[in-house]
């Protein structure tokens, strides 16, 4: 999983001493008191030194810094799903909630004694301030959860140390969006700054409630420094983390073989043997999330992927399993087009007989794919490119981030296979910069992407086909990339969000399932792990299989509560 994870802080090193020492200031043979933690999570882009949490830009801010500079309300594990969901909510500047008996109030009660990093102590209006500037411009609201933006929040109140969300109807599932998701900004320093601004507000000199601040920053190296005034005593342990910018894959995964760096969030060729096998304190833990897709544009006018038989016929002429077997060296496994990640594919998730209807969840056939591209009218190859009557051709240009050698060879995979059945894709492999805004913005016609997802995998869906993520091309957009929009659609995400009952939020899935098979609005490609390797010789505490308490990559607000846990080895 790479998008939507924290891009901030910076050290005083220099480009010239990165390249020479292979990232910071630590070394391998051990964690004394003092040392910092040095992240190697290659994001393919410099950093920017913008921390704003109500940001879609990337890397300059966005959603990604909850969790490390500021916090939201509670902790919610995805990986902690099923009945094992009520396990994964801990409490964080919340110390509980409760819902009323309609689910249409939802309460929780304010931690007192915690100060925002400036020393000014939190309180109840802080939240409510949180969660009512998103009204005021719904471009802030990122997660859709107010009426403007399709859901189902109308107010916010508080009443001595609770805050209570009113919804217009029963809403369960906006739990993990408000509770875990929503950073809390501290009101004196936000409410100073115009609501109009607040999208594109640079928040140089973050204040949040986090166990870290901003101790310094440059273009090619972050650090964060342990808040003085975090309200947790004793915590964190780990005083300082730094995280150098680097731009490819190679940079970084050197930076943790020759452990350099403790901490790693990329994928490494061959794992057991470029990392794995040189120490035993190394160590690599992948849970599967959501899924590596490819995003259709389905904003840009007159295009032939308007066409849903040319979207169909892509999907059957991707080899999936191949494209893992290549580009990711068998890391990740191909993907399911009816949506569902392999972490949900068991336990009533899926309809298979619904998703066998169609082609066999688009089992690789290229035969069926250029069969569906003559009934669209593209039958005529002209230098291998087919075109309609008309001349118009089926040549498209795919957006990716050049930092990312795995994706890179994705891509090029998916550019071969294509061309086989007449399509010509021209890869665009761009900076983590302009790929983020490339795929914000709409600027692009096919790309290569993810999600967060959730514990479900309607969150991931509604990531991708919920209307109210999107935005028209040329304004920013938060997750909604393809610009897909479809009333019937959005009033089924509403649906799942009323209920509590596992059998209608199944038979609400295999609805969204269809339209993913039927209408095929983006592609999944392979299922999106999230990366997490780490030096367990230097720091202690880490999420492991055996104890998943958070995600171990940087994702957010995962990263922050790893950080609450993890210790300097002694």
């Amino acid at each position: 999983m790479r998008r939507n994870r924290t891009f901030a802080l910076a050290a005083a090193l220099s480009a010239a001493a990165l390249v020479s020492a292979g990232c910071g200031s630590s070394t391998s043979s051990g964690a004394a008191a003092g040392k910092p933690l040095i992240i190697s999570d290659v994001t393919g882009a410099n950093w920017n030194c913008q921390f704003n949490p109500l940001s879609t830009n990337w890397p300059e801010g966005g959603p990604s810094e909850t969790g490390v500079i500021y916090e939201p309300l509670m902790f919610v594990n995805a990986l902690q799903t099923g009945t094992q969901a009520s396990q994964g909510i801990h409490p964080w500047l919340a110390t509980s909630y409760s819902w009323n008996s309609s689910l249409t109030a939802l309460t929780f009660t304010i931690r007192k004694g915690v100060k925002f990093s400036d020393g000014v102590a939190m309180t109840p209006a802080d939240v409510a301030y949180s969660f009512n500037v998103l009204k005021e411009n719904p471009a802030l609201d990122l997660q859709s959860l107010w009426k403007a933006e399709g859901g189902p929040l109308t107010s916010v109140t508080t009443s001595g140390d609770t805050v209570t969300m009113h919804f217009d109807a029963p809403s369960p599932t906006y739990f993990y969006y408000i509770a875990g998701r929503q950073p809390i900004l501290p009101e004196h320093i936000w409410s100073k700054i115009p609501v109009s601004k607040m999208p594109t507000y640079p928040d140089n000199h973050p204040v949040g409630t986090g166990a870290y601040v901003v101790g310094s920053c440059s273009s090619t190296n972050l650090v964060y420094k342990a808040n003085p005034n975090y309200w947790q005593p004793g915590k964190p342990a780990v005083k300082t983390v730094e995280w150098p910018a680097y731009l490819d894959n190679t940079t970084g995964n050197n930076c943790l073989i020759d452990g350099q760096c403790q901490w790693g969030g990329q994928y490494i060729p061959n794992i057991s043997q470029t990392y794995l096998a040189k120490n035993k304190a190394y160590h690599n833990w992948a849970p599967s999330v959501s899924s590596v897709t490819l995003d259709i544009n389905l904003g840009v006018p007159d295009s032939p992927l308007d066409n849903v038989l040319v979207r169909q016929a892509m999907a059957l002429a991707i080899n999936r399993s191949e494209v893992g077997a290549i580009g990711e060296t068998g890391s990740e496994a191909g993907a399911y087009q009816d949506g569902v990640a392999a972490s949900f594919r068991s336990g009533g998730w899926v309809d298979q007989a619904q998703a066998n209807s169609y082609f066999n969840d688009y089992a690789f056939n290229p035969t069926q794919a250029e069969t569906l591209l003559n009934q669209a009218g593209y039958s005529k190859l002209v230098g291998g490119v087919r075109e309609n009557s008309a001349g118009q051709k089926l040549a498209f240009t795919m957006v990716n981030n050049g930092g990312y050698s795995d994706w890179v060879a994705d891509g090029t995979v998916i550019v071969q296979q294509l061309a086989k059945v007449g399509i010509q894709v021209t890869p665009r492999n761009e900076s983590g910069n302009a790929w983020s805004s490339d795929m914000s913005l709409g600027h692009f016609e096919l790309g290569i992407n993810d999600q967060t997802g959730g514990p479900g995998p309607e969150y991931e869906m509604r990531q991708w086909l919920f209307s109210g993520n999107t935005a028209p091309i040329g304004k920013a957009a938060s997750t909604d990339f393809g610009r897909y929009s479809n009333p019937a659609t959005d009033a089924l995400f509403n649906e799942f969000g009323q209920t509590n009952s596992l059998a209608t939020q199944q038979s609400i899935v295999d609805q969204l399932e269809k339209v993913v098979l039927s209408d095929v609005p983006y592609i999944p490609i392979l299922t999106a792990v999230s990366w997490d390797q780490y030096n367990s010789a230097q720091f202690t505490g880490w999420p492991t299989a055996a104890d998943p308490y958070a995600q171990g990559q940087t994702a957010y607000p995962d990263w922050g509560w790893d950080l609450l846990n993890i210790k300097p080895a002694s």
